[in-house]
């Protein structure tokens, strides 16, 4: 009997301390923002199919201890994406996927990626340009502008490599 109390006691112990080391490694885990407009918030997919949650855990099966944040919004412009900057990008921040989108020149909105770049940058934050060419011969829905699921992936695919050395792993 008292090596099966001992087993169960043990048991919990080890469990407990499972439980706080996965707490640990979350803590440590590198924080990249993806940044942009519809095509990172994933207009017309479900969030998991996005290609920022696709890009974590494709990087999560490979060994990495990140957490993606996807800050997209759908129909934003740079000049929207500088305004939120310091909201949607953290202190800690280890990388930044920025995705301007082409909504600057349909709503007549300056160009402000260079003003975004310098500023993360004078964090320290390693910038990641996702750029519109990136996504030509990806599957797309059919509105012809955002990606299916398959297209999400694809560029997540893309990009791990890409994350990887910005974070040093």
């Amino acid at each position: 009997m008292r090596t099966l109390r001992f087993g169960i006691v043990g048991c919990f112990a080890f469990l407990a301390a499972l439980t706080l080391g996965v707490g640990v490694a979350s803590a440590d885990a590198a924080t990249i923002v993806a940044l942009g407009a519809s095509n990172t918030y994933g207009k017309g997919v479900a969030r998991n199919q996005a290609y920022p949650a696709q890009l974590e855990a494709i990087l999560r099966a490979k060994g990495l201890n990140v957490r993606i944040v996807n800050a997209g919004i759908n129909g934003d412009t740079t000049e929207g994406m500088l305004q939120r900057l310091d909201r949607a990008v953290p202190n800690g921040t280890r990388a930044v996927i920025l995705q301007p989108g082409g909504n600057d020149r349909r709503k007549g909105s300056p160009d402000r990626t260079a003003d975004i770049q310098s500023r993360l940058s004078a964090r320290g934050i390693t910038v990641i340009m996702l750029a519109n060419g990136m996504l030509h011969g990806l599957p797309h829905q059919p509105d012809g502008v955002h990606l299916t699921p398959e297209g999400y992936h694809m560029l997540a695919e893309q990009l791990a490599s890409q994350v990887s050395g910005a974070i040093g792993r």
